[in-house]
């Protein structure tokens, strides 16, 4: 049975210094299921001291030896993984079916691409006279998001692991029962006591106390760029590294001689999965202006075959969005769309037909939409498409370029070279051609204020590593 009042420090599972109890509630009910415990100061102090002592001799571990901790890490991730999954459908409302395909699914996938590379990671190379030196950063705080919780989980512990590093993990207070599950998964594989430490609670409580800590050598966080802010300002004064994958606003450009039935298609998929709470979600679609009604109807049509309801019922697609600030957020933001004039295709105000309780919210798309309008520019994180009709390809590239954010962009083209040469010029840290089968071993990021540092696979390594020069050790 998780732990789900306790914390994991040290190896062990252990009560808040204060009670706090935070409800935990599933979406598709608007219910708290259970409660957690939320943190403090002093848990975080605990928790870090017990990382910090555990650092001395984690960090001269074997390469080989960390391979191993990591296999036997999956292995049990894998055996706990219908549990895992269904707390997810409870927590955040992601049917059931998506939850194992996808959200359970994806860390293991990156266990075993970061498995992959370190088992021929080359901690030392030497130029000239001088060794140069990859070596774990140290104490590490990582903030987790609610939206994709198994995928940044492992996206930061399974590196910090690799690299040598020790951690405190706060996941989303929203959906944290997977994240203790997840301790439960460390504890069996036997991850030595101190090494991974877990505090719940929320981010003034808990995330930014592990941002100002003076012990904490890196802060690795994904969520919203407000949060993103908050964190960064408060790791100044100690002037630690901070890594951060925060919001976006992606564009997906359909170029003039596409297959606009099917790329229109799959681009609802691609910006309705997860409910549209995804920060890479394709919700800006581009389209040349003599397509542009063909392509309101089809999205409108497919928009239309997205089942929304019970996320625990075989047949649905979209579960509900995670909870009433966010459903909110959403009408809020389709009411600045009807407003604002964009031609509403489908879906709109409110919830879905038939469903009178729960976070849902009506598979929407926008047509006709301008560049400044507020749902061209805002994040919404829900399951509203905006298209947005072009005249040439270079205003399609500047507008898709025209916001803050750069997580990922979109191309689809029958020219492969011409979608290539498209994608050179987008302004993101992530661009997918012809919506591409996801690949563990590409660099996940983003540009300006969607942050900085670099996830997946070895990549990910470098942000928990320090380069040390070793002058004249060859000489």
């Amino acid at each position: 049975m998780t732990q789900n009042l306790k914390f994991y420090i040290d190896g062990q599972w252990v009560d808040p210094v204060v009670a706090n109890p935070i409800p935990v509630i599933d979406p598709a009910t608007e219910e708290a299921f259970t409660e957690i415990s939320g943190g403090s100061k002093a848990d975080v102090d605990l928790a870090v001291a017990a990382a910090r002592r555990a650092f001395k001799s984690f960090s001269k571990t074997s390469q080989a030896y960390r391979v191993e901790l990591l296999k036997t890490c999956l292995e049990v991730y894998n055996k706990r993984y219908d549990d895992i999954a269904q707390a997810c459908t409870r927590e955040m409302g992601a049917p059931l079916s998506f939850s194992k395909e996808a959200q359970v699914w994806v860390g293991q996938g990156h266990f075993q691409a970061l498995i992959d590379k370190l088992e021929n990671f080359e901690f030392f190379e030497t130029r000239g006279t001088t060794r140069v030196a990859l070596e774990p950063i140290g104490v590490c705080g990582l903030i987790t998001p609610w939206n994709w919780p198994l995928n940044q989980i492992v996206c930061k512990v399974a590196p910090a692991l690799a690299a040598g590093c020790t951690m405190v993990l706060k996941p989303s207070e929203i959906a944290p029962i997977n994240a203790l599950i997840f301790a439960e998964v460390m504890h069996e594989a036997g991850v030595p006591a101190g090494v991974f430490n877990l505090v719940n609670g929320t981010g003034p409580e808990v995330g930014q106390k592990l941002a100002e800590h003076p012990d904490v050598d890196m802060m690795s966080f994904t969520g919203s760029t407000r949060a993103g802010i908050i964190v960064a300002r408060e790791a100044a004064n100690s002037v630690k590294r901070v890594c951060q994958e925060l919001g976006g606003k992606s564009a997906n450009i359909l170029l003039p001689d596409v297959d606009l039935d099917d790329a229109v298609r799959k681009g609802i998929g691609a910006c309705f999965i997860n409910s549209g709470q995804s920060c890479d979600a394709a919700t800006r679609m581009l389209v040349p202006r003599a397509l542009h009604d063909q392509a309101l109807a089809i999205a409108a049509d497919e928009a239309a075959k997205q089942t929304t309801g019970n996320p625990w019922e075989a047949s649905t697609v979209l579960g509900p969005l995670v909870s009433e600030l966010q459903w909110n957020k959403v009408q809020r933001l389709i009411k600045a769309g009807i407003d604002e004039g964009a031609t509403l295709a489908c879906g709109g105000l409110g919830r879905p037909e038939g469903l009178n309780k729960g976070y849902y919210a009506k598979p929407t798309v926008f047509g006709n939409v301008t560049p400044g309008m507020t749902i061209e520019k805002e994040e919404i994180f829900g399951p509203v498409l905006s298209i947005i009709p072009y005249d040439t390809l270079d205003q399609a590239i500047e507008i898709a370029n025209d916001t803050v954010y750069g997580l990922a962009a979109y191309v689809q083209s029958r020219d492969i070279g011409k979608a290539r040469e498209v994608a050179a010029e987008m302004r993101a840290g992530s661009v997918y051609i012809n919506y591409p089968d996801l690949d563990f071993s590409a660099p996940f990021g983003g540009y300006k204020q969607s942050g900085n540092g670099r996830e997946y696979a070895d990549f990910a390594l470098h942000d928990f590593l320090e380069i040390k020069g070793i002058v004249g050790y060859g000489g």
